[in-house]
């Protein structure tokens, strides 16, 4: 797979999770407002992801998505949202 196609994919399955996504209560007593910011860095780093794409500079574009990721599985791991990745990626451990 080349790096288009990698950070392709990364990108379609974070712009996947933010439109499935749903904000939850959680043990950590986040605010909505509070983890709707942190949503809203993901989104820009996806546009970023999609700029660096556009200008055929994938590494930076692939550090850009990774971060989101990044960023999406903190909040998962918090228990502020709850969401699925769209596909189980080979390596990829299984949650519990």
């Amino acid at each position: 797979m080349s790096l288009e196609e990698l950070v392709s994919k990364y990108m379609a399955s974070t712009e996947y999770v933010l439109k499935k996504m749903e904000i939850i209560e959680n043990p950590m007593n986040m605010d909505a407002e509070s983890i709707g910011k942190v949503v809203n860095y993901v989104k820009a780093y996806l546009e970023d992801a999609k700029y660096y794409r556009d200008r055929k500079k994938f590494e930076v574009s692939l550090a850009s998505v990774a971060y989101c990721e990044g960023l999406l599985d903190a909040l998962k791991l918090l228990g502020a949202v709850k969401f699925e990745w769209p596909m189980k990626r080979k390596g990829r451990k299984k949650e519990k």
